[in-house]
């Protein structure tokens, strides 16, 4: 198992490296700078500016800094945000978001079973037509159409929940809702169909021959060997959750990161560019570690691949 993780960790740093030198590549590919603006700086300011962030240096160095502000914690500071490091504001952020994603992978896990098992127990009846449908419904919809339902009907009609006002009571509620929905419809359709695979296999006539009830054969036979592909999607869904708040971030006002990360692309903020990247990068390197330890635990032959 010690193997297991270690080889495990050392892709992590090594998908972490690649992703960090490749964003540097990109965002130095792009034409312009950070400080290009409709009306030109003078020469004098411009090189000040430059000198500071020390963008007059070669690409080379330039990146050998980054490099070394990232293995000392060090993301540099923000362009955009004056006297503010760009670790600073992902600390700041990033609670926001997490908590944003894992309520929202909470309320699609909570969903999604019970319509799964629902889907395959009842197989070719109007239960699993009325799930599949749902499932279609929410994979079909964009975030920013749902939200936008949500809001008009569950605050401005019925007033249940106050839209915008992160961090009231039941303000997490229809962004939650919103950002679930996509990762539901996908847990559905991948649980309905791994159960119904699982629900044909030898050991299930096995069990049914042998007189099990209906209920411990779908809950204790089947649904352990068929979680196995759930949970694989797990670990990039959690990342997934994290990184794509941006629309429900806007969409709700919630001061998490995905906001801050559009503001930095806007305006070229090089340095928040690419510590979010990281962080987000470092979300799906953890997260599908993660999973990778519970498949393995599941599945024990995964250790020696």
């Amino acid at each position: 198992m010690g193997r297991f993780l270690l080889r495990r960790l050392l892709h992590g740093i090594i998908v972490l490296w690649v992703v960090a030198t490749a964003t540097f590549g990109l965002l130095r590919a792009l034409p312009g700078g950070p400080f290009d603006r409709d009306r030109r700086l003078p020469p004098e300011v411009m090189a000040n500016i430059e000198a500071k962030y020390h963008l007059d240096e070669t690409l080379l160095k330039q990146y050998v800094r980054y490099v070394a502000g990232i293995l000392r914690g060090d993301l540099g500071p923000s362009y955009k945000y004056i006297d503010r490091n760009v670790a600073d504001i992902i600390l700041d952020t990033l609670p926001t978001s997490t908590v944003l994603g894992l309520l929202a992978l909470l309320s699609a896990l909570a969903c999604s079973f019970p319509l799964g098992v629902a889907a395959a127990s009842h197989h070719n009846r109007w239960i699993d037509r009325l799930c599949v449908f749902l499932a279609t419904v929410g994979i079909s919809l964009p975030n920013f159409v749902l939200g936008a339902v949500l809001i008009w009907i569950f605050s401005l009609q019925l007033g249940w929940f106050q839209a915008a006002r992160w961090g009231a009571p039941g303000s997490a509620v229809l962004p939650a809702i919103t950002l679930g929905a996509m990762p539901c419809a996908q847990l559905t359709y991948l649980l309905r169909s791994s159960l119904l695979e699982t629900l044909g296999e030898d050991f299930i006539r096995t069990a049914r021959a042998k007189g099990v009830s209906e209920s411990l054969v779908l809950f204790k036979h089947a649904a352990r060997n068929s979680l196995i592909p759930v949970l694989t999607l797990l670990g990039p869904l959690l990342a997934i959750l994290v990184a794509g708040s941006f629309v429900v971030e806007y969409v709700f006002a919630i001061p998490g990161m995905g906001r801050f990360f559009i503001t930095a692309v806007t305006d070229r903020d090089y340095p928040l560019i690419m510590g979010v990247t990281l962080v987000y990068t470092a979300i799906l390197v953890c997260a599908n570690l993660l999973v990778d330890v519970l498949y393995s635990v599941v599945d024990p032959r995964m250790r020696s691949r």
